[in-house]
């Protein structure tokens, strides 16, 4: 579909920005075509998803200067908000989105990447919030999520300096989970992605929603929607099966058997 490609392999999605001759710039056609394939993933099948950029340079490198160049004032806040709409709608999917990033994920781009669950990245990978030396603020999350994800000092750091950081640096400051090789970056993001796509789904989409909520929180109201959802996973077919499986491995080990959880 135009700018981004949708791909199925098993229980897991693989979403790709192609507009490689752009450094897969987000571009408001960009987003509106994410949108789209976002909007029609089917959570009946699907229990993770990647997201990765066409080519070998870059992820996303950025929100698309020559379209925001031209915006007014108003135009601009609704960039913004379109931009962020979709960034939410990815950061609160259902299912877990995995950011595979390869080459640079500035602006627009690092801020998708944020908005995933996690981030794997490769070693030729280049992160950064660019947008003070273009003369705006971020404006599709960046201020927010990076201060969540590297703290509020570290965050500040690389907005007001607009410095661009390198794959090992953003590892060690906690904003990447792991650095792969670029040959070897999609098939870690799309192991990691089957692996949490072999758990019981139920479990996998409230573990999701107790993070991305709880953390918001006070902790007291926290754990109370930890039990909740907790709860939730009670009477469930793979409850049962699960738990029942793992007491077949304590009695009798060769009495296990695979677990085929349900996407319910």
């Amino acid at each position: 579909m135009g700018f981004v490609d949708y791909a199925v392999d098993g229980a897991v999605g693989l979403i790709t920005i192609n507009r490689p001759q752009a450094l897969n710039a987000l571009n408001s056609q960009v987003l509106d075509d994410l949108n789209e394939v976002i909007d029609n993933v089917n959570l009946e099948e699907i229990r993770a998803l990647v997201l990765t950029g066409a080519g070998d340079k870059s992820f996303v490198a950025g929100a698309d200067i020559g379209e925001m160049s031209k915006l007014t004032r108003k135009e601009g806040e609704a960039f913004g908000k379109k931009g962020n709409d979709l960034f939410l709608k990815i950061e609160t999917f259902p299912v877990p989105v995995i950011a595979a990033v390869n080459g640079f994920a500035l602006g627009g781009g690092n801020e998708l990447a944020m908005s995933c669950d996690f981030r794997i990245c490769s070693d030729n990978a280049m992160f950064g919030q660019p947008e003070t030396g273009l003369g705006i603020t971020p404006g599709f999350g960046g201020t927010q999520r990076l201060a969540r994800l590297v703290g509020p000092g570290m965050a500040k750091q690389m907005i007001y300096t607009a410095r661009n950081i390198k794959a090992d640096e953003a590892y060690r400051i906690g904003l990447v989970n792991q650095i792969c090789t670029l040959e070897e970056l999609l098939p870690t993001a799309m192991k990691l992605a089957s692996t949490i796509a072999g758990n019981a789904p139920i479990a996998v989409r409230n573990c999701k929603s107790a993070v991305n909520e709880g953390i918001q929180l006070s902790m007291s109201d926290a754990v109370r929607l930890e039990e909740e959802l907790f709860g939730g996973c009670f009477e469930s077919a793979d409850q049962q099966e699960g738990m029942a499986n793992f007491l077949r491995k304590k009695d009798d080990p060769a009495k296990v058997k695979h677990v085929a959880f349900q996407n319910k």
